[in-house]
């Protein structure tokens, strides 16, 4: 082998070393992004990327909170890959189990954590914000300026003071991040779907806006403990305005005292509020909660019957009869063993 051989090759192997180093250190870098801080956590922690947070910031938290081994990492990866300018902004549920990887996929994906709110049926707009921000989506206080906001019911062609009755019961999934108008119009989009062209033209036949229906149903809702009932006391309130009674609905005094107590006394039942079919004739000017299919339906197709009063029987369901005596006899019967009934009375169509 001649000198200018041995040149070359001692030359070679002196360029080799900084690429062989280079090519381990790119390696060895890849691999960070692939090893987790700790594989077998089970623990999961919600962060929040904020639209004007910097990204070498939120790496750098995600860092301090055991997420990822170094800033470094999380952030270099997402420069190599371009996508450190496509974080989306949000909550997110990580965990030390995850990879660099990982992290920046969902980061860019925008998998969000989503917080679950079930609004049973005759929930009011009241409980619904308690149920808001109960889940850290919004405060009460927010929600209650935004259910009675004039531009958002005009958007959504409602003539009335709220959406009261107008957010339907279901189980929802939202973002932090969703404003709470959208929030208010998912829940009131869903009641749309809800509301085919068949009640439309049902309500019309009873002579009815939707509205009137919604307000109805509400009633109907808060009155029928058991389902199976919707119907029966459909069939009460329709006969009793049908003959110019009062409704003399419990709830709908319930719903206009501002400080109720869980204690109904004579003097509530004598309050002059709108709500207050005590006092008041017809229907009550709004919903006072917001009902489910079953009592929609209950509104729209009352049972056949003659019947105008009902009173629970202490098993969840109702009596009803058609004459105030008979009302009278279940009342003593079911409410006050042994005492005598004023029939000179008109009692309520429940107690």
């Amino acid at each position: 082998m001649n000198d200018l051989t041995r040149f070359t090759l001692r030359m070679i192997a002196l360029l080799a070393i900084p690429v062989a180093v280079g090519v381990l250190t790119y390696a060895g870098i890849k691999q960070l992004f692939r090893v987790p801080v700790n594989p077998s956590s089970t623990e999961k922690v919600l962060v929040e990327v904020r639209p004007e947070k910097n990204f070498r910031v939120f790496s750098k938290e995600l860092a301090e909170k055991g997420l990822i081994k170094h800033w470094r990492v999380l952030d270099v990866l997402a420069r190599i890959r371009g996508k450190d300018t496509q974080i989306k902004a949000g909550e997110y549920e990580l965990s030390a189990a995850m990879t660099p990887i990982e992290i920046l996929h969902k980061l860019v994906a925008g998998d969000v954590f989503l917080r679950r709110v079930t609004v049973k049926e005759g929930t009011s707009i009241r409980e619904i914000g308690k149920l808001l921000e109960s889940a850290g989506l919004t405060s009460a206080n927010e929600f209650d300026r935004a259910i009675y906001a004039t531009p958002l019911l005009y958007k959504a062609g409602i003539n009335a003071e709220s959406f009261e009755g107008y957010l339907y019961p279901e189980t929802y999934n939202f973002s932090r991040t969703d404003p709470v108008d959208h929030i208010i119009w998912r829940m009131m989009e869903q009641g749309e779907k809800q509301w085919p062209d068949e009640f439309t033209a049902r309500a019309d036949e009873l002579n009815l806006s939707r509205h009137e229906i919604l307000i109805l149903a509400s009633v109907i809702e808060k009155e029928s403990g058991n389902a199976s009932e919707a119907a029966m006391i459909s069939s009460v309130f329709h006969n009793r305005l049908a003959n110019g009674m009062k409704l003399q609905s419990d709830p709908t005094v319930i719903y206009g005292l501002k400080d109720f107590d869980g204690n109904l006394t004579k003097a509530d039942l004598q309050n002059p509020h709108p709500y207050n079919t005590y006092v008041h004739y017809g229907l009550p000017p709004g919903p006072i909660c917001n009902p489910g299919i079953n009592a929609i339906r209950a509104a729209l197709y009352p049972a056949e019957t003659n019947f105008l009063f009902f009173v629970s029987d202490g098993t969840g369901k109702h009596v009803f009869s058609s004459t105030l005596k008979e009302h009278n006899e279940a009342v003593r019967r079911y409410q006050i063993p042994g005492a005598a009934a004023d029939t000179n009375a008109q009692p309520p169509a429940a107690e």
